[in-house]
Parts: structure tokens; C-alpha cells; sequence
């Protein structure tokens, strides 16, 4: 069952990065932010009950960054890089 959750959470990661690679998918979307905070936070919780320190801090960060793109565009903070 593990494998299957650390593939799944690993899909929802990938999948979308392939998609903003091939101009399918906008990385600053909510799907694309969404998608990415779900299986960052699976793997995150994976690797946390693993033990696996250096994939939690990967994991967790990827999940915080995608979290607080998702806030940003909830409360409409204006993005400085724009």
C-alpha cells in the first residue's frame, strides 16, 4: 500500500509539471497549485513517517510554496514579480 501512495502522490507532482512543460497548464492556476499541494502533502506525511528527512524537507516545502501560491490568490495578494 505504501508504494501505492508514494506513486500516486508522486503523479500528482509530475503530471502537472509535464503539463506547464508542454504549455498545457499554467503553473500559477489554482488546479496546478491544488494538484501539487496534494501529493507534496502525501509524500511530505510518507517520508515523515518514514523517517526520511531529507524527502520531508523536500516534500514539505514543495507543499508549503504551493499552499501559499493557493493564498495568495484565496485573499488576492498581488504577486511583486509581475
Amino acid at each position: 500500500m505504501n508504494t501505492v501512495i508514494q506513486v500516486a502522490g508522486s503523479l500528482a507532482i509530475l503530471i502537472p509539471f509535464v503539463l506547464v512543460q508542454l504549455g498545457r497548464m499554467d503553473a500559477k492556476r489554482r488546479p496546478y497549485l491544488l494538484i501539487n499541494l496534494v501529493g507534496s502533502t502525501v509524500l511530505a506525511v510518507d517520508a515523515a513517517l518514514g523517517a526520511q528527512w531529507g524527502f520531508l524537507l523536500l516534500e514539505g516545502v514543495w507543499a508549503i510554496v504551493s499552499l501559499v501560491g493557493l493564498l495568495r490568490m484565496w485573499w488576492a495578494i498581488p504577486d511583486s514579480n509581475r
